[in-house]
């Protein structure tokens, strides 16, 4: 009797586009959407095959499963404590690809929704605080634990400390303790807490929002955005003025004014 063909594995990471929104759907649902080595190269190589795809506007980062994402995948890590170097190269390795995750999201030139329901956190946690935007569900919680394991979250800590206030990434990090949605909404850390049930619409909602408007003009905000923080004050406003120039001078802009004075809606180029 022949045996039946074995399943094919399903795949880590789903991408999904419809109406100019892109949702990449975490698929490691029984590990918890731990971000494995494999499970951020595919991240990776999709965020940069967005980046380039005019059809998309618009990036939704969710989760199957019973949690967005635990964080870093420990049992992956774990097995390279044997290694000659006691592991290492293996986590060097593995920091620096989580960096670069995170770099990829904040440098994506087309806004990131996180799409949150359960429990973010460590990396995970990082990897909602890396998105430009991020909603809730009621039932979600966060936390930065690594201190109850003898790990700080020193790379979350990046991306919390840039995304809440100092008192309150300190809370979060020094404590390792889980914080309720409504407070993480309270930190800053996402912009809306809605019933898991209306969670898709909320986020349909802000993303085809986003998606109306101009591409250009919303690259060019995002990009930004991020590099104004980085600079003291004086610095930032040169740099904004400058883009404001550059800003000014693409059509969409001179289409989105003239369509606001002849109080018309505007046909965007994007360029």
């Amino acid at each position: 009797m022949s045996q039946p063909a074995p399943r094919p594995a399903e795949p880590i990471l789903i991408r999904e586009d419809r109406d100019g929104i892109a949702t990449l759907t975490l698929n490691r649902g029984p590990q918890r959407n731990s971000l494995s080595e494999a499970l951020m190269t595919a991240l990776i190589d999709e965020l940069a095959a967005i980046a380039t795809d005019p059809s998309v506007r618009v990036v939704v980062l969710a989760a199957n499963g019973p949690a967005f994402s635990a964080g870093h995948d420990l049992k992956e890590l774990t097995a390279h404590r044997g290694d000659p170097d006691r592991g290492r190269e293996f986590f060097r390795k593995i920091m620096q690809q989580c960096s670069t995750l995170m770099q990829a999201i904040v440098r994506q030139p087309k806004p990131v929704i996180a799409r949150v329901h359960g429990i973010a956190t460590a990396a995970g946690c990082q990897l909602v605080a890396s998105c430009d935007l991020a909603i809730a569900a009621e039932d979600a919680r966060f936390a930065t634990p690594g201190v109850n394991i003898g790990l700080f979250c020193s790379t979350p800590m990046v991306a919390l400390s840039r995304n809440v206030t100092r008192k309150h990434a300190m809370e979060m990090l020094l404590l390792g303790e889980m914080i309720d949605a409504h407070r993480a909404a309270e930190f800053g850390l996402v912009n809306r807490v809605v019933p898991m049930g209306e969670l898709d619409a909320a986020v349909a909602d802000f993303a085809s929002r986003i998606a109306s408007k101009s591409a250009l003009t919303v690259s060019i905000g995002k990009e930004a955005f991020y590099h104004q923080l980085e600079k003291g004050l004086s610095d930032a406003y040169d740099y904004a003025a400058e883009v404001m120039v550059t800003n000014m001078l693409a059509r969409d802009a001179e289409e989105g004014i003239g369509a606001f004075i002849d109080k018309r809606d505007p046909k965007w180029e994007d360029r």
